[in-house]
């Protein structure tokens, strides 16, 4: 199986890139302050489940899966500062939340299965 295979690592990706979409056209402030803060943690997830992916040792993987888990809440909690700051519009909050909900599912199950013959 390669990384790409991976329906959680694609959906990670879309998610950081949905996220940088969203961030590009804010002004210098935004984007040094609530911009920069969101967009590493979205992209902080794919990149954790690349490196668990990578490790030899289902407990390491196992640990960058919680990694990664915990930077796509740090998304959820950046994209709501966000929204509550009038950054990014009802509809484009409620897209990603939802993309967010559905990847950490996927992410708990995935943990599950990390480990088990």
């Amino acid at each position: 199986m390669k990384l790409e295979d991976l329906t959680i690592y694609r959906m990670a990706m879309d998610i950081g890139e949905n996220v940088w979409q969203l961030v590009n056209p804010w002004n210098h402030f935004e984007k040094n302050t609530i911009g920069k803060q969101l967009v590493k943690a979205s992209d902080s997830v794919a990149a954790n489940i690349s490196e668990g992916f990578g490790r030899y040792h289902y407990k390491e993987a196992k640990q960058f899966g919680y990694y990664a888990r915990g930077s796509l809440y740090e998304t959820k909690t950046w994209l709501m500062k966000a929204y509550n700051r009038n950054l990014v519009s009802e509809a484009e909050y409620k897209k990603v939340e939802r993309s967010i909900e559905t990847l950490g599912a996927k992410i708990n199950n995935y943990l599950k299965s990390i480990g088990k013959s």
